[in-house]
């Protein structure tokens, strides 16, 4: 079976990993996806002042203006394009869905994410493995695609993410988090849900 993104970023690490995070962050089965589905106890950003920048967000399916306790969702993991591993993030508000997509890559063996439909926003991650078996994501460095140009996001124009993954009573526990230099934490989400290989529709 080919090795995901993780399985090749972390090697030997990647053992350490709890039981339902291996599952997580391996490569789904040929003909197969990998589906998750939860209730996130927090998600989006009570900033409302930059809602006008996470409606253009949402819009490229990166971020959202929504902000609400107790959202289902739904995340689904698939195999590509090339070598990458895509996810797709379905957020049930209200009234209205919100998606995020994004695809990871390993490139000169670190972990990169192309945000939005078309990557339009790509972030580097520093990948470690806790004592715990917990996964931890932080950004480093982050750059915008416009226009067949890469150009690097000064660090007082961009935000932190950082990520843990881990085990809550046989469930999976995620919680992401970006934060501001100057405004601080700007965005959220957290919450466990259930992950299982299904066939392709």
């Amino acid at each position: 079976m080919p090795q995901s993104v993780y399985q090749r970023l972390l090697g030997d690490d990647f053992a350490r990993l709890a039981p339902e995070l291996r599952d997580y962050f391996s490569a789904p089965p040929a003909g197969s996806v990998g589906r998750g589905h939860g209730v996130f106890e927090t998600a989006g950003s009570r900033t409302r002042w930059l809602a006008p920048v996470f409606t253009l967000l949402a819009r490229r399916r990166i971020l959202f203006p929504e902000y609400a306790t107790d959202v289902p969702f739904t995340v689904t993991n698939i195999p590509g394009p090339g070598d990458g591993l895509s996810s797709r993030r379905e957020f049930h508000f209200p009234g209205r869905d919100r998606v995020m997509h994004d695809t990871m890559h390993v490139i000169d063996g670190r972990l990169h994410d192309f945000l939005g439909r078309r990557g339009g926003l790509e972030v580097r991650l520093a990948v470690t493995v806790g004592t715990d078996g917990a996964l931890r994501m932080a950004s480093d460095a982050a750059w915008l695609h416009l226009r067949g140009l890469r150009l690097p996001l000064p660090a007082l124009l961009s935000a932190r993410v950082f990520l843990h993954e881990s085990r809550a009573d046989g469930r999976q526990r995620v919680d992401v988090r970006m934060r501001h230099p100057l405004f601080g934490e700007i965005f959220r989400y957290a919450g466990t849900f259930s992950y299982a290989y299904e066939p392709l529709p």
